[in-house]
């Protein structure tokens, strides 16, 4: 999540808005992972052609599309309308929303993991109860108070942050997973040693991590053994 000044939204000329975005898309998809991107609090205006959000996830991306898993996996991403979250509109949940009913609908009846960061990761836990997820990575993510948790019941949940993090509270993921465990969930969090809220220090670490918990959540094997045998707190 960023903070900055909102500017009059720009004309879309009449283009309708496509939220998926699909990078990767074999004919014989068996499973499928869509990358939710961070953006800002309050914002009406699109995302830019030089969209540093979206960039930050290009490598998580490419990790995940490098790594063999013995099936096909369709990689997408969400393409918001707006930069912000702007409130009970909640705009980039709404995208994500819209995206994984479009990705549904392109590749019926297979599981699909959630990444998302910050906002993204907010976006991610939103529609974290679609039929079709299988289970959420959400990386540093925003959770703040009297997000709903009740539709994550039996979903299966990792929540990675760094305590340094100054954009986003990790303390606030932690009561969120809480939350989300007492509801019914399968929640597991993982405390990062270094990354703040770029993950840029140490990103090795974070790919590395993502790419081995959307392999056990796709494979369906312990989740703890890919976060180095942590059972959930």
């Amino acid at each position: 999540m960023t903070t900055g000044t909102t500017r009059p939204p720009e004309p879309d000329h009449g283009r309708p808005h496509r939220p998926l975005v699909v990078h990767h898309g074999p004919d014989t998809a068996q499973a499928a992972v869509l990358l939710l991107h961070g953006g800002r609090p309050d914002d009406r205006t699109p995302p830019t052609r030089l969209n540093l959000p979206a960039l930050r996830m290009r490598p998580f991306g490419s990790a995940i599309s490098r790594t063999p898993r013995g099936r096909e996996v369709l990689l997408a991403s969400v393409r918001y309308r707006y930069r912000g979250w702007n409130g009970p509109q909640a705009d980039a949940a709404r995208d994500a929303r819209a995206a994984l009913d479009e990705l549904v609908a392109r590749v019926p009846d297979v599981p699909v993991v959630l990444v998302g960061h910050s906002m993204g990761g907010r976006a991610a836990l939103r529609t974290g109860g679609h039929p079709a997820v299988r289970g959420v990575v959400a990386l540093a993510p925003w959770c703040p108070p009297g997000e709903p948790v009740t539709h994550l019941r039996e979903r299966t949940l990792v929540l990675l942050h760094d305590v340094r993090d100054r954009i986003t509270d990790a303390e606030a993921s932690w009561h969120f997973a809480d939350r989300a465990r007492r509801s019914g969930a399968r929640v597991h969090t993982v405390a990062m040693p270094r990354g703040g809220h770029t993950m840029l220090r140490g990103a090795r670490h974070w790919h590395r991590l993502t790419v081995d918990l959307v392999a056990a959540l796709l494979d369906g094997t312990p989740v703890r053994d890919a976060v180095g045998g942590v059972p959930p707190e």
